[in-house]
């Protein structure tokens, strides 16, 4: 394998980087608190092209990979916008792979130019009350009448639902089957969020306040057949094409939010003196802190094995769930070193290492919890029975 950094990529890391210079961190102290959507950072993010970086270029896009959006995720987080800044975006970035790869040409001529201008905000509507992580016990329900679906149901953790026009709904079909894959009969939908046969409600939260998450009830809401996404009854197969790039790319957003947690964290032991000297001085700091550095880097590595798979075309579910699990835990290991490294000062906002905290421990449980990505290692990567 090759190591050495390609100039698209630093071209691309400066970029963004020039981007995220007018993005402060009062800026985003400001967004969390207020509960306010960076709209602002928002634009100037897709002026720049960065919303359209994955959509092929026919479309209006830069017509890149998974690795360059993560490259694009990880500094928006290092920046210090974290997940409120990456939040904002990632679900243009990635969420529209299935439309791109499996809608037709017409949904493809329809929708990818506006999300590439970052003028179409779409959301990913899978996960539900009842059955969290269990995808296939979903109850939400598409009816088909002639030209048209009726949906009804009910999804939580709707990622800025609210500030969003269409939703890409995972819905049943047809009932789980008692034998064969469970995954059978469910399919994907493009649908209007902003419909009076549609209610949002954003769920109150510790942190990445900025950008809501919401529960969303469909009460028989009318979707057009052409905005469905490929066949009838394979929607999980499809939905696979936004799921596994999710997981490098929210890898990704923990490791910028780990490298801007450890940056904060090693000015703060150079300059903060006590007992004549530096407090970066004593082990007890530094160690720690070199610690995080580890496994960021070790972190890193698998992100990047993740995302050239997927770009190559090659099954890479084990890696994309590995990159996730590894990262989650390093970033949030390096926050934690960051406020334990500012003593009192950590859990005050001004410093916003808190911030940083209470959104790195966030990667622990979305968009799968490490839990979950152990039970597919030990199956599908082990061959261990299934235990679940």
């Amino acid at each position: 394998m090759d190591f050495s950094l390609t100039e698209e990529h630093e071209d691309i890391r400066a970029a963004v980087r020039q981007v995220c210079r007018d993005f402060g961190d009062d800026y985003w102290r400001a967004c969390d608190e207020e509960h306010r959507f960076p709209w602002d950072f928002y634009a100037a993010m897709a002026k720049g092209g960065w919303v359209g970086v994955c959509i092929p270029e026919e479309y209006g896009g830069g017509g890149r990979g998974i690795t360059e959006a993560s490259i694009v995720l990880e500094e928006v987080a290092a920046s210090g916008a974290a997940m409120n800044g990456c939040s904002a975006l990632h679900l243009s970035i990635f969420g529209m792979n299935p439309v791109a790869k499996h809608g037709s040409a017409e949904m493809r001529e329809k929708y990818l130019p506006r999300v590439a201008a970052g003028d179409l905000h779409v959301a990913f509507g899978v996960t539900e009350p009842t059955s969290g992580t269990d995808t296939s016990a979903i109850k939400t329900t598409a009816e088909r009448h002639g030209d048209h679906y009726v949906v009804r149901g009910q999804k939580v953790w709707t990622t800025k639902a609210q500030d969003c026009e269409k939703v890409l709904l995972l819905v049943r079909t047809s009932p789980r089957p008692a034998t064969g894959s469970r995954m059978e009969g469910m399919t994907l939908l493009l649908a209007d969020l902003q419909s009076p046969h549609v209610e949002i409600r954003p769920i109150p939260k510790a942190g990445r306040n900025a950008v809501a998450s919401c529960e969303v009830h469909y009460d028989g809401l009318p979707v057009a057949v052409e905005d469905r996404i490929g066949e009838e009854g394979a929607g999980f197969k499809y939905l696979l094409d936004g799921l596994n790039p999710e997981r490098i790319l929210v890898a990704s957003e923990a490791l910028g939010i780990g490298r801007a947690s450890v940056r904060r964290a090693v000015e703060y032991a150079r300059d903060r003196v006590v007992f004549d000297r530096p407090i970066g001085a004593n082990q007890g700091i530094s160690f720690p802190l070199a610690e995080a550095h580890a496994r960021l880097h070790a972190a890193e590595l698998c992100i990047r094995e993740a995302s050239w798979r997927y770009d190559q075309g090659l099954p890479c579910g084990e890696q994309a769930n590995l990159a996730k699990w590894l990262a989650a835990e390093a970033g949030y290991f390096a926050a934690d070193r960051a406020v334990q490294t500012h003593g009192g000062f950590g859990y005050a906002k001004e410093y916003d290492v808190e911030r940083w905290w209470r959104e790195a421990r966030l990667m622990k449980i979305a968009p799968v919890s490490q839990e979950m990505v152990m039970n597919y290692v030990a199956e599908h990567v082990l061959g261990l029975p299934r235990s679940y």
